[in-house]
């Protein structure tokens, strides 16, 4: 295993549940984190609880590349990038909006786009880094109502498996986590009868991804399935 020890980490969406859970871990690792969301309050709420400076918290949209140039410059180069921003808009085809599709797409898919657009060029400068997505299960099984949402996911899948294959000859590692249902606030938005108390842990899919950022650098973790027992799609 790989310490994190002085290592800079930057986690991407560090607001949301995972995010929080995964923060507390990388920081008791005595990393050196840098956290960046859309949400300014609960940024420097998460920042505070963990002793945090101001300075190492960036506010920033990834749908927007101007915003993630920004917060390239501002982060420098981290030795590990978590990208765990996204939404999620689950609706039948009737009920889903332009709006809704586009904004899934701009987010989930375009957003990493921008995020590798922005950091790639400085890793291989480095030659080393480490970047983890959640394409979740949904990049690879679809789900009634899920069009928008498994289309941006199952795009970043491809995305991501041939970014990875212009990497082979790199030290640069791309991991993709696959991962089921997690009971986080991402669900109190969305009207479906799921038995969250069967879900994954926020706890636990944070420990997962923990797990991930300390692989040792001679081998690379490409994927990695987390999905609850009782609902194994994969």
């Amino acid at each position: 295993m790989e310490t994190l020890f002085k290592k800079k980490v930057l986690i991407i969406g560090a607001t949301g549940g995972i995010g929080n859970e995964l923060a507390k871990l990388i920081k008791s690792s005595q990393a050196d984190l840098w956290l960046s969301g859309r949400n300014d309050l609960k940024l420097g709420q998460l920042a505070s609880d963990l002793g945090l400076s101001s300075s190492q918290i960036f506010k920033a949209d990834i749908s927007d590349p101007l915003q993630v140039q920004a917060m390239a410059e501002w982060s420098g180069n981290p030795d590990i990038i978590i990208n765990l921003a996204g939404i999620g808009i689950i609706k039948p085809l009737e009920q889903l909006s332009y709006e809704d599709f586009n904004r899934t797409i701009d987010v989930n898919l375009k957003g990493t786009f921008n995020i590798l657009k922005s950091y790639l060029p400085g890793m291989k400068v480095f030659k080393q880094g480490l970047i983890i997505n959640l394409p979740g299960v949904l990049g690879k099984v679809p789900m009634a109502g899920a069009a928008a949402y498994a289309a941006s996911k199952y795009g970043l899948n491809g995305m991501l498996k041939s970014v990875r294959e212009e990497l082979k000859r790199t030290n640069i590692r791309i991991t993709n986590l696959y991962l089921g249902g997690t009971d986080t606030p991402f669900w109190d938005q969305i009207d479906l009868n799921v038995q969250r108390d069967k879900f994954v842990l926020a706890k636990e899919a944070a420990k997962s991804i923990w797990f991930l950022c300390q692989q040792p650098i001679s081998g690379v973790v490409s994927e990695m399935v987390l999905q609850p027992f009782n609902h194994q799609a994969i």
